[in-house]
């Protein structure tokens, strides 16, 4: 008899076997119908069968046929040593109740690459997932913050602008945070631009959150961790969260992945006019700010603005309720910075309205999850003894000339299939 059937009709023996075994530490969905052999429906404690740890839930459709694989957060608490379990406990206790300090060392946490404590980061990261979801449904399923991505060349002005943009918002009673991803420096790793270090105001103000991070040499600037932190600082209290990135061409698409508004800051008169055809600058900008729109420069800004609006008329929308807006703006007069905000609760509102912020923020879920993966993978293939005795051999082939590299990243894989 196959899997299904038996999941139809499920034998005592074969359930204690089942969950035993390989998936001794899951959850099953089985359908309504499902009962033992004893005629114990599966809606009952399976305590007698011995599995504690085993979760039996009923799926609304009875003719659901499927295997739900879905670790809980006990378990997860199931390995950690009292101490740990009073640092987790510590760390999400204050930063659900706003405190700073917190905060920060959770987000220390989840960028450490020391693996236990990659460990402890999924634990607290799960509480907070977990208390994240329960504040959403009590706000009726919308979201608890607006997620923002500022991508722009270097010398936009994006700093000074979010240190005015982000003090209206603080005085209109908002809590803000901004991941700053700063590029790092190729000898010493650390952050090149310090953000924070010219958003004196700004980060002087309680209701404002500045983390800078380096980008540890990530393409476009997005840390693997930026995800976590964004959600870390949803958890304590921030309702409007700005990640800025470096803008290197690739962080538009890297950002996109992770917000729910993308707004492109550019400079006037840098040059680059023409720019705005080139579709993999502003087609993933859902609003494009001219910067600096003031004094001399108010002439060139309403040229780029009238060239950036033909431009986008080229391109297919990607929302089928928001075509994206130009605008100009001066952090300096403050000239376009309210009219800047009512632009972007207008996107937020109109698609929340629409459902395709939620399906949006799905959709960045499973890319997100895919993303982790692929890095996962990745460090797993490198680090495993086999494939390492032989990377430098094969690498020193390929750079003499001796070895194609397609030829070499076979013979790698297929060292990595014939480990066991």
């Amino acid at each position: 008899m196959n899997i299904p059937m038996l999941l139809q009709h499920p034998h005592r023996d074969f359930l204690k076997v089942l969950l035993r075994t390989l998936y001794r530490r899951y959850h099953f969905i089985l359908p309504s119908s499902t009962h033992l052999r004893s005629g114990l429906p599966c809606a009952q404690p399976f305590s007698y069968l011995g599995l504690h740890h085993a979760k039996w839930m009923l799926p609304s459709n009875g003719l659901t046929r499927k295997l739900c694989l879905q670790t809980t957060l006990k378990e997860q608490t199931e390995g950690l040593s009292d101490k740990e379990q009073r640092l987790v406990d510590e760390l999400y206790t204050g930063l659900i109740q706003g405190q700073r300090a917190c905060l920060a060392e959770a987000i220390t946490l989840i960028e450490s690459t020391h693996n236990r404590k990659k460990e402890l980061a999924q634990v607290l990261l799960q509480k907070v997932l977990v208390r994240h979801r329960e504040q959403e449904k009590l706000n009726k399923g919308k979201p608890l913050a607006f997620r923002v991505g500022l991508s722009g060349p270097p010398g936009a002005g994006k700093s000074t602008f979010i240190e005015y943009f982000g003090k209206m918002l603080t005085e209109r009673g908002h809590k803000l945070s901004v991941l700053a991803v700063d590029p790092s420096s190729c000898t010493s790793g650390g952050s090149l631009l310090g953000d924070k270090t010219r958003m004196t105001e700004l980060s002087r103000d309680m209701n404002a959150y500045i983390r800078p991070s380096p980008t540890r040499g990530t393409l476009g600037g997005v840390t693997r961790t930026t995800n976590e932190a964004i959600l870390l600082c949803e958890g304590g209290g921030y309702d409007i969260i700005l990640i800025e990135t470096v803008g290197v061409g690739q962080s538009e698409f890297a950002v996109a992945d992770m917000v729910d508004m993308f707004v492109l800051l550019l400079p006037p008169a840098g040059g680059d006019e023409l720019q705005g055809i080139k579709r993999g600058i502003i087609e993933m900008a859902d609003l494009v700010a001219i910067t600096k729109s003031d004094g001399d420069l108010v002439v060139p800004a309403r040229r780029i603005q009238a060239e950036y609006v033909s431009a986008l008329k080229l391109l297919r929308r990607r929302s089928g309720v928001w075509r994206p807006k130009v605008i100009r703006i001066s952090a300096r007069s403050g000239e376009g910075i309210t009219e800047m905000w009512d632009t972007m609760k207008e996107f937020q509102d109109v698609m929340l309205a629409s459902g395709e912020l939620t399906a949006k923020r799905q959709k960045q879920q499973k890319v997100w999850m895919w993303n982790l993966i692929q890095e996962n993978v990745v460090e797993h293939f490198r680090t495993h003894p086999t494939v390492r005795e032989q990377i430098p051999l094969l690498e020193k082939r390929v750079l003499s000339g001796a070895l194609s590299p397609g030829l070499a990243a076979d013979l790698l894989l297929k060292a990595f299939k014939s480990r066991d």
